[in-house]
């Protein structure tokens, strides 16, 4: 058996060095991650002169450090996600890139270290596109809950799924009573039944609502809000979820009662009245675009059986002849769960661990029911609770389809990336 040709062609990236550090071999695909020749670095030294770190003391680099534990562990260690420079064949610089490695020592039939074996992959491109969702996710988040109004979404049957940080700091109430129905202590007793009537008829009719409001401050104090509930609909027409808004009115009201009373200053009113108007709908439509039309597609799943709280127009972009809110992945979409699918969001919910994907082949029915390739990235990250427990799961990612078609094309055509 030609062990050498395997090594060579393993389809990972493999490095082989001795005890003392020194480059013994390098398979093709190392030699190709890192832009190297195997005569550029065997028999160097593989952290001082094959691939030395020029912002890192030696004293500190994490991979030396990696390496001796390895060989003082005896056993395999894995050296988790971490920034290195590489320097450039042309030695015009360094390119800093993101990666992952693992270094197994290497024993002969007396027990002597004779090999390090290094394996390690470039996580540049998914680092970075993590990366880029986790600010995505963090700037929507952080916009709802800075917003001054009460923002709130629900399912399409009504069903509380999100409350932003202002309700929590207005009311005193926390985020997870809200969710259960805790918000209607916060509503003046007699406001809260015709406030459920508006609702319910905005569900029955699928029509907006619109209703005065007092709600009560942490202190027990009554402000007037103007809550306004609007549908989103999918392309269909269908309800895909309802955005909600409180937006405090309680001075405007205080300055339309005394005008009323001394029947005075009535143009005054009838702006004040359109421009807060106004102001409330151009804030609500400008967080529903913020959150809902996101350049990526992102979907959140709760509870063990992986049910559809929200998703975003890209994400539902994917299905577009399926109604994916409250509905399971299995029930929604069979050809995902043929795929296998379920199981890997079951192991993400089990065991808290992060799933990734690049580049990766999922077919999707189309409305005929029929199977068309989709190739993906995209990232299963569990969601947790105060309590550290997982109770969901955020899918987040791109449509990379057009870019690996055309990729492989130029492949096809004997044009490989580096020569663009």
């Amino acid at each position: 058996m030609d062990y050498k040709l395997i090594f060579d062609n393993t389809p990972e990236a493999i490095v082989l060095i001795d005890p003392d550090f020194i480059v013994l071999g390098a398979n093709k695909r190392y030699l190709e991650v890192t832009m190297r020749q195997l005569n550029d670095i065997v028999g160097k030294h593989f952290l001082l002169e094959a691939f030395p770190e020029p912002t890192v003391p030696y004293e500190e680099n994490p991979v030396r450090l990696s390496i001796e534990e390895a060989i003082q562990k005896g056993k395999k260690v894995y050296l988790d996600v971490i920034r290195y420079a590489i320097a450039r064949p042309d030695g015009t610089g360094y390119d800093e890139r993101c990666w992952e490695a693992s270094h197994t020592p290497i024993y002969d039939k007396q027990g002597k270290l004779v090999y390090v074996l290094q394996e390690t992959k470039d996580v540049t491109e998914r680092e970075n596109t993590k990366k880029a969702l986790e600010d995505i996710e963090q700037k929507f988040r952080f916009m709802a809950d800075s917003m001054p109004q009460l923002i709130d979404a629900d399912d399409a049957a009504g069903n509380s799924t999100y409350f932003n940080k202002q309700w929590e700091n207005y009311t005193g109430i926390p985020t997870e009573e809200l969710m259960a129905g805790g918000w209607k202590t916060a509503i003046h007793p007699e406001d809260l039944p015709g406030a459920a009537k508006a609702w319910q008829q905005s569900l029955e009719k699928g029509e907006p609502s619109q209703v005065e409001i007092r709600i009560r401050d942490k202190d027990g104090d009554y402000r007037w809000y103007l809550s306004r509930y609007l549908p989103m609909r999918n392309e269909d027409g269908t309800i895909r979820l309802w955005l909600g808004s409180c937006s405090d009115i309680h001075d405007m009201k205080n300055l339309v009662q005394e005008l009323l009373t001394s029947n005075e200053q009535m143009s005054e009113l009838s702006d004040q009245v359109q421009l807060a108007f106004r102001k409330a709908e151009s804030e609500r439509m400008t967080l529903e675009r913020l959150i809902m039309q996101a350049p990526s597609f992102f979907a959140i799943l709760k509870g063990a059986d992986h049910r559809y709280e929200l998703v975003n127009t890209k994400y539902q972009d994917l299905f577009p002849h399926v109604c994916l809110i409250g509905k399971t992945v299995a029930e929604a979409l069979p050809e995902i769960a043929d795929q296998g699918y379920i199981d890997v969001l079951n192991n993400v919910y089990r065991t808290g661990e992060t799933f990734e994907a690049k580049e990766i082949l999922v077919k999707l029915a189309n409305a005929e029911g029929k199977l068309e390739d989709n190739y993906l990235t995209f990232i299963f990250q569990p969601l947790f609770d105060e309590l550290n427990q997982v109770t969901g799961i955020l899918i987040a990612g791109f449509n990379v389809t057009d870019k690996y078609l055309l990729k492989k094309k130029l492949q096809d055509l004997g044009v490989t990336l580096d020569e663009l």
